[in-house]
């Protein structure tokens, strides 16, 4: 493929028939198969253990289970993006508890959408806002109310996996107030008709490679 994004993307949740596609774009050059984005749903045993090893099998146990986790984005069949979106209940962190108007950590109406990951060659062609677009699209479908998130400001030094403030507002987000010294909370709550919140498996409760630029 060629270091460009064709018009015509799709987009497709992790789930067991395409564990192997999120596998490969994690484990591919430049991957975040240091993290397999777990740190944010990392229960407070599996955090005693960080290696990647147990980190991947946290993720397939999840994708195994049922548990959303989030999409996939793929050009000429070939996964060249992901996203990170699920139940609030399915993240232990961040801590947002702090935050007015922040959604309660076990409010399964709620998802979080916690990272962003793009091919490093596959940057500055505008695939993060149509990861947000579709995820977002995702969780509406799958029953979601509303949409909470944690990015940065462009000139953030860290956090920037979570993705940048003016490509949320663009998308309609409001701010709730400050996450620590550079993450912000945001929502975006959907309006009309929507599906009602399907149960999903919550798991118990319990650095930054930059994933865009």
């Amino acid at each position: 493929m060629s270091d460009e994004l064709p018009a015509d993307l799709t987009f497709r949740p992790v789930e067991v028939s395409t564990w192997a596609d999120f596998e490969r774009l994690f484990e591919s050059r430049g991957g975040p198969s240091y993290c397999w984005c777990m740190p944010y749903r990392a229960t407070a045993e599996e955090n005693r253990r960080l290696d990647r090893t147990t980190r991947k099998e946290g993720m397939r146990a999840r994708v195994t289970a049922g548990v959303p986790v989030g999409i996939l984005a793929y050009a000429g069949g070939e996964p060249v993006g992901w996203c990170s979106i699920a139940p609030r209940p399915t993240f232990p962190r961040p801590k947002t508890s702090a935050v007015p108007g922040a959604a309660n950590a076990d409010d399964p109406s709620v998802w979080s959408l916690t990272c962003f990951y793009v091919p490093r060659r596959l940057r500055g062609f505008g695939l993060a806002p149509r990861l947000l677009r579709a995820a977002l699209d995702y969780a509406r479908e799958q029953g979601a109310a509303a949409v909470e998130a944690y990015p940065v400001d462009p000139d953030s030094p860290s956090y920037r996996f979570g993705g940048l403030r003016p490509m949320f507002q663009a998308a309609g987000a409001r701010e709730l107030g400050p996450l620590g010294r550079r993450r912000h909370v945001v929502r975006i709550d959907f309006t009309g008709e929507s599906p009602s919140p399907r149960p999903s498996p919550a798991v118990g409760r319990g650095g930054s490679d930059d994933p865009l630029d």
